[in-house]
């Protein structure tokens, strides 16, 4: 069985990579996505857009 005082040294995390995590919001909350569409051009909007629907809509071959 491991000692307690090891399952706590595993456990914490390292401050600076959490801080770093952290610069760029919080995914789960979906602020990331809203401020990047806030800061596209409604023509950079329409591009992506255009390129996510051919992605959906592209043909993939038949396996098997």
């Amino acid at each position: 069985m491991l000692d307690s005082s090891l399952m706590t040294k595993r456990r914490r995390k390292n401050p600076n990579a959490v801080r770093l995590g952290r610069r760029g919001g919080l995914a789960a909350k979906g602020k990331g996505l809203r401020v990047r569409y806030a800061r596209m051009t409604a023509e950079e909007r329409r591009t992506l857009a255009r390129k996510a629907a051919r992605a959906r809509w592209r043909k993939r071959p038949r396996q098997g």
